[in-house]
């Protein structure tokens, strides 16, 4: 794809999760928005996946660590073909597939469950370490809260990584600066967040917008390049991205929009996608 295809591709990814979070009447829209420019790239330009055949051995795999944004990914998974589109708005509804937060026994193209903070990069260091033991070559990435990457389990899995030199593994942090509480600096913390991965043996990329795709492009073709180290990519990205009043409202960021809000927000993104 080229830039201009992907860039239409995440506004129909953030059209999509507006319209789970508005299903649901619940979830979390400003993390889900704020990563919609890297789940598009991942799933759309940079990892070998086939929606015929999800289960495939040799696929590259991707853990969404931050499990609550699982809107973003049950959109990209959708548009990627991995399941109807149309499905998206029964997210968190009684019956649906589409829970509210990612179970691989259940959706399509769904690598690893998650939801519980913290524990998603130890469970992508074991797929990066059992592709080095059976020696297949496919990737691992996974996408980590710069809020969440206060949880200590990261930091374990960091420290294994690094020592393991898991080349093949991928760590992206979606740093919009916000999580529940507030700033995360407020909050607890994190920063440099660089120099924390240089530190675990991690080849680090900042990313000044990671909400642009020639920038996610450098970044991931860089990622491809290194050998004996895992890698990290630190994406500064702007929370609830795409729609006015969302972006950088910390108060969007576990929060549904009503029927008029959904409206505008729709709106919004329409005219995003006219400008492209």
């Amino acid at each position: 794809m080229d830039k201009q295809e992907l860039q239409k591709t995440a506004v129909k990814v953030r059209k999509g999760i507006l319209t789970a979070v508005h299903g649901a009447k619940a979830g979390h829209p400003g993390g889900s928005l704020s990563a919609a420019d890297i789940f598009t790239y991942l799933y759309f330009e940079e990892m070998k996946v086939d929606p015929k055949n999800p289960k495939d051995p040799d696929r590259d795999r991707f853990v969404l660590s931050k499990g609550h944004t699982a809107p973003g990914l049950y959109s990209a998974l959708a548009n990627r073909g991995f399941f109807p589109v149309d499905d998206l708005p029964t997210l968190r509804h009684l019956g649906s597939y589409l829970q509210g937060h990612p179970d691989m026994k259940h959706i399509p193209g769904v690598d690893m469950s998650s939801g519980s903070l913290g524990q998603g990069l130890s469970a992508a260091c074991g797929m990066a370490l059992a592709g080095k033991l059976d020696n297949k070559n496919y990737r691992v990435y996974c996408l980590c809260g710069d809020g969440e990457i206060q949880e200590g389990q990261i930091w374990e899995a960091a420290m294994f990584a690094g020592a393991r030199k898991l080349d093949n593994l991928c760590v992206i942090v979606d740093n919009n600066n916000l999580q529940i509480d507030g700033p995360v600096s407020e909050v607890c913390d994190p920063y440099p967040i660089d120099k924390k991965f240089e530190a675990f043996n991690f080849h680090v990329i900042n990313v000044a917008d990671g909400n642009d795709m020639d920038q996610l492009k450098k970044a991931f073709d860089e990622a491809k390049t290194v050998k004996g180290k895992p890698v990290c990519i630190v994406a500064k990205t702007l929370k609830g991205k795409g729609v006015s009043f969302m972006e950088n409202q910390v108060g969007w960021h576990g929060k549904a929009p009503n029927d008029e809000e959904y409206a505008t927000a729709m709106s919004d993104l329409e005219k995003l996608e006219a400008a492209l």
